[in-house]
C-alpha cells in the first residue's frame, strides 16, 4: 500500500482497545493510518501551526493506492 498526503504526519492505530463488546473484534484486529498534523503541534513552534482563523478554510488530500 502506498500513502500519500499534504499532511506532515500519519498516525497508526493498530485497534489494541477493541474488546469485541461495542464491535465484533477484539483487541489488534485492525489497522487505520490517520494522515494529520503533529499530536503535539500547539506545543512545539518548531511544528507545522494547526491554528485556524476565523474565516480560514483548510482542506487536506490523502491518497491510499492498493499496489
Amino acid at each position: 500500500m502506498e500513502v500519500t498526503t499534504t499532511e506532515p504526519g500519519v498516525q497508526f492505530y493498530a485497534g489494541g482497545m477493541l474488546d469485541g463488546v461495542a464491535t465484533p473484534f477484539g483487541p489488534f484486529a485492525g489497522l487505520c493510518l490517520e494522515t494529520q498534523h503533529y499530536p503535539d503541534a500547539p506545543n512545539q513552534p518548531q511544528f507545522p501551526s494547526t491554528v485556524l482563523r476565523p474565516g480560514e478554510r483548510r482542506a487536506s488530500t490523502t491518497t491510499y493506492r492498493f499496489i
